[in-house]
Formats: C-alpha cells, sequence, structure tokens
C-alpha cells in the first residue's frame, strides 16, 4: 500500500544532495563528434565488451554535507538498464530512495512510510538511473548529444558536450581530452525551498575497478557554494541484485 507522508525542510535538502550525487556518478557522455569519441568515452570507462556485460553496481562511501554540518555514508546500488536505489545514513537515520524502471518513491526516517516522488523529482530519478546501456547505446534512450567546443577551466581546455534527454532536459559535461573521462557536469536542480539552482559537480581522482574506470571523489556545488562531497570507499560489480530492493514497500 503507497503511504503519504509530508516531507521536513532537512530530508528535501538530503533528497537533493542525492540526486547531485547519482548525476555525477552516473550521466553518460559523448564527446567532439560523437561517433568516433563515443568509442574514446566507452574505452576509457573500461570497453564496450566488459561494459556491455556489466548488470549491477554496488557503490559506498562517506558524504559530506558542510552547509548543514552535518556527515553520513551511502550505499547506492544500480541494476542495469534503469534501476536505482540509494540510502543514506545520518545522525542514526537513514534515507532511502529508489527507482524500479517505473516509479521513484523514497522513504523519509522521521516516519518510516514509503511515498511516491513528485513529478518533477521523479524525473530526474528516472534519468539518473539510467546505467551503462544508455552509453552504449543513447539513441535507445532518446538521448542526444552536442559539440559546443571547449573551455578552460583552471588553465586546461575541456571538450563541451550537450547532452540532451528525451523530455528535454539538459546537461552539460566538460570532458578531460587527454583521458576522456567527465571533468565536471552541470545542470538544474530544486533546492530544499523548492527553488530551481545551478549545480556543478566535479569528478576526480579516478580508479580502475574489475577493469572499469569509477571516479572516486565527487564535490557538488549550489549556485557556487559547496553543497556535497563523496568519497568513495568500495565498489562492485555483477552482484546479483534482485529487483525486490528497487520496489516500492
Amino acid at each position: 500500500m503507497k503511504r503519504r507522508i509530508i516531507m521536513t525542510k532537512k530530508s528535501c535538502t538530503l533528497v537533493t544532495a542525492v540526486f547531485l550525487i547519482i548525476a555525477g556518478l552516473s550521466s553518460p557522455a559523448l564527446a567532439q563528434t560523437a561517433e568516433k569519441v563515443l568509442a574514446k568515452m566507452i574505452k576509457a570507462q573500461g570497453g564496450k565488451k566488459i561494459l556491455s556485460k556489466t548488470t549491477d553496481m554496488t557503490l559506498s562511501g562517506s558524504i559530506q554535507l558542510p552547509q548543514m554540518g552535518l556527515d553520513g555514508t551511502l550505499t547506492m546500488n544500480q541494476k542495469e538498464p534503469d534501476k536505482m536505489r540509494m540510502d543514506i545514513e545520518v545522525m542514526g537515520m537513514i534515507i532511502t530512495q529508489a527507482y524500479d524502471g517505473e516509479t521513484a518513491w523514497m522513504i523519509d526516517p522521521q516516519s518510516g512510510y514509503a511515498q511516491e516522488m513528485d513529478e518533477r523529482t521523479g524525473k530526474d530519478m528516472a534519468r539518473n538511473a539510467l546505467g551503462n546501456d544508455a552509453l552504449l547505446n543513447p539513441e535507445k534512450y532518446g538521448i542526444t548529444y552536442t559539440v559546443k567546443g571547449e573551455e578552460a577551466i583552471e588553465g586546461k581546455n575541456y571538450l563541451v558536450l550537450v547532452q540532451t534527454f528525451k523530455d528535454g532536459y539538459q546537461a552539460t559535461h566538460y570532458i578531460d581530452p587527454d583521458t576522456y573521462l567527465i571533468h565536471k557536469s552541470k545542470g538544474l536542480t530544486v533546492n530544499q525551498m523548492g527553488v530551481e539552482v545551478d549545480t556543478e559537480s566535479v569528478m576526480s581522482d579516478y580508479q580502475e575497478v574489475e577493469g572499469r574506470t569509477v571516479a572516486h571523489q565527487l564535490t557538488t556545488f549550489q549556485d557556487g557554494v559547496e553543497f556535497m562531497s563523496l568519497v568513495v570507499t568500495d565498489v562492485s560489480f555483477n552482484t546479483g541484485l534482485e529487483d525486490t530492493i528497487f520496489q516500492m514497500k
């Protein structure tokens, strides 16, 4: 049975932080002229053979929310092609949010009840739940890319790519031309007050895990102010995640 709850301001803030994490970790991007550089992007992340055989991923780490003065832990589960679950523990409370391929939902720790997300937040969750299949076959998901030249960040030029989803949402990615890995992603999100704000997620400390290249540090900014940081401590693949963990109960 679906239950409705009223979100607190602190809970909404943590939900916003989670979406910034997801966007940074799971947004696929192309570079230069799409077809040629897509192959370079795929190779940089581990290669088509490895990525196509990836059925699921579990990632865990520590998070900091400096504006709120909070520290916590995060566990993210993603299953191909479009399922995701996030569990954040802060101050002894756990916030869960997930997308099962059709429905986006969350559990507020103060009530313990589950509810469907609002339409805007649900669309964000659905986009961010897309996995490797969306990188390997973007046309299946109505995803297109436009190359916008280069832009200098701290003295280095990065390839600028605008990613457009089928619902019209756009994100801008800055790709390192030396590695073809994402350095920074920009987009819009709604903050805890319901106001649309500019967000930036900067990715670093890329490491190889089971043949795949994964960012182990991510820092997110809202309107230029540091909002959240994530340090990844563990990543595993193909552990046989069940569909049931993504379903609302």
